[in-house]
């Protein structure tokens, strides 16, 4: 059934207690493709505070820390079951030299954030320290190279210093700092947003260009690289028709960024003054994502029909206004349950592109546009969004299940289609059966009934993210407005469920 934005403001006004219909049809028998874990990258750049403050306070700071490494942060972490780490950069990966980040911190040269703020950047959280955080978490770092104002030689050296067993120039140096052992280190990109802050540069020559860079990106020791090249930000399929056919077969990875960004005002908007009908377009945003990636998949099966090559969203997320009274160029913002809602249909849809989707890392991981954490001083807030990476961590390789799902759709600004239903499911090593399922409507609840092809369900828990208002967020003041409870809402019917799906909420039933 489709509505006007009249009709949207109707049901605005309606009680809480009204009620939609949905349906779903899970089918485990057809379950063949594996939800790769890296799907649930973070990605952490030198931008504001997200490395400074976010993740590193050093070694002599007050705030109780392991090796400089926050505690608070470091167990958040953990928890969340980081299995990626997206670093320097961004735009910051294009202007960084790696060798100003080793050896003694009190000897680092500083430099200039040139792209975020103009911050003065002393190089204490380098190489060293970041593929150490990578061990300390137990996830696989991902390193941005410098394609744009670095040297092939200086690209080159770098993979040899962090991968070298032994007899180079670089692994001696390595261990000269304090690293006897090379670190494992699998994914490589090199260059990022090459279109733009990475080198403004055409489609053409930077194919040419990372066939070069990526050759002397050399596999040491037993340590092979997964070489990712820069790729498109988001409508450009040039971008992408370029490089597979000129640089495809010498990549394992190409790159995409997507941002659900307002900007019709001239602003991208606040984080935490919408309107409902903000809300809605912002649903509609977020995923139109997925003709998005249909239409890259789709170039890159031309050229590249065994799907060899992996289509890596490695940015993604919400972009809005910087918060009134922080720092120009830090892109601090807060976090609400509507970007929770961003990041739970999000991954609903790269679970239906496994087979060709094998990274996404959501931008960032700390004080950063749609970030898992915030933090001031010592005191440490987990988002909305931080909830809705944990509880679909269930997902993370498990065996995506296809399904029919039918609900009703409303019609919002730009003649934009939402569904008021998103849902996915997974079954893990152990044949228990994960169903996340969202309600983005306001006011509305949905009565959903959910068939699983050929599985009786025994029993059923669950857990729900929801807040009072759309708008609400977690503070330093207040750091659990928004917080995961138990549900209660789904019931066993003759080997099938019926849920109950509150207005504005986030559910992942376990199904066994």
């Amino acid at each position: 059934m489709k509505k006007t934005l009249v009709g949207l403001a109707l049901l605005a006004s309606m009680p809480m207690f009204a009620q939609q219909k949905a349906s779903i049809t899970v089918r485990p028998d057809e379950g063949k493709e594996i939800i790769s874990k890296h799907i649930y990258g973070q990605f952490a750049e030198h931008l504001g505070t997200c490395i400074y403050g976010g993740l590193w306070v050093g070694k002599n700071s007050t705030i109780a820390n392991t090796d400089g490494y926050r505690n608070d942060v470091l167990q958040a972490l953990k928890e969340l079951k980081v299995p990626v780490l997206r670093w320097p950069g961004g735009c910051f990966a294009d202007e960084y030299h790696w060798m100003d980040g080793i050896g003694p911190q009190e000897n680092r040269p500083r430099m200039v954030n040139n792209n975020w703020g103009g911050t003065v950047e002393d190089n204490s959280f380098g190489t060293h320290e970041f593929l150490n955080l990578c061990e300390m978490l137990g996830c696989e770092p991902y390193i941005s190279g410098n394609v744009g104002s670095g040297s092939v030689e200086e690209m080159a050296k770098w993979v040899e210093y962090m991968t070298a067993e032994q007899g180079s120039p670089m692994a001696k140096l390595r261990k000269e700092n304090g690293r006897e052992k090379p670190w494992k280190v699998k994914f490589f990109g090199v260059g990022n947003e090459s279109w733009g802050c990475g080198g403004s540069m055409r489609p053409e020559y930077y194919a040419d260009l990372y066939r070069r860079y990526q050759t002397y990106c050399r596999n040491y020791d037993g340590n092979r690289l997964y070489k990712i090249a820069s790729g498109a930000s988001d409508y450009d399929y040039e971008w992408t028709e370029v490089l597979m056919k000129n640089a495809g077969g010498h990549m394992n990875g190409l790159s995409l960024h997507y941002y659900t960004v307002m900007g019709w005002t001239g602003s991208k908007g606040s984080a935490t003054k919408f309107t409902d009908e903000d809300h809605y377009w912002t649903m509609g945003k977020c995923l139109e994502i997925e003709p998005v990636i249909q239409k890259h998949i789709a170039i890159m099966d031309k050229y590249d029909p065994q799907k060899r090559v992996g289509l890596m969203v490695d940015e993604w997320g919400t972009w809005w206004d910087e918060e009134p009274g922080t720092i120009s160029g830090h892109l601090y913002q807060q976090n609400t349950m509507r970007d929770a809602f961003v990041a739970s249909l999000s991954l609903d849809v790269f679970h239906k592109y496994v087979d060709r989707i094998k990274m996404t890392n959501i931008a960032q991981i700390a004080n950063v546009l749609q970030s898992m954490i915030l933090t001031k001083e010592d005191k440490m807030v987990l988002t909305p969004t931080y909830h809705v990476f944990r509880m679909y961590n269930v997902h993370q390789d498990a065996t995506f299940l296809p399904m029919d799902l039918k609900c009703n759709r409303e019609i919002v600004r730009d003649d934009r289609i939402v569904p008021m239903v998103s849902a996915t499911a997974s079954r893990n090593a152990d044949g228990v059966i994960h169903i996340s399922l969202s309600n983005v409507h306001l006011t509305e609840a949905q009565e959903i009934d959910i068939n699983l092809d050929n599985f009786k369900v025994k029993s059923v828990t669950g857990e729900i993210l929801t807040a009072k208002n759309i708008a609400d967020y977690n503070s330093f003041e207040n750091p659990n407005v928004v917080a995961p409870k138990a549900f209660n809402g789904a019931k066993v019917n003759k080997g099938a469920l019926k849920v109950t799906l509150p207005a504005k909420s986030i559910v992942v039933l376990e199904v066994k």
